[in-house]
């Protein structure tokens, strides 16, 4: 991904995909239709998936990786 600016509106729109029950169920099951939907589809569409990917560097399907 290129080195863009990530701005205050970038931030709030990925909080919205981080609270997203989609989203949440995808990074937590890692299988099912739920997480095939935001892995193929809700991705290349949402504005809040893009951000999410944008702020955090990794896709909105991926696991939150644990410390």
């Amino acid at each position: 991904m290129e080195n863009a600016t990530i701005t205050d509106k970038d931030r709030e729109m990925a909080h919205v995909c981080m609270e997203c029950p989609c989203g949440k169920t995808a990074r937590q099951e890692q299988k099912g239709l739920v997480f095939e939907c935001v892995k193929n589809f809700a991705e290349s569409v949402c504005p809040f998936c893009q951000a999410y990917e944008k702020v955090y560097g990794r896709k909105a399907h991926e696991p939150i990786p644990t410390v």
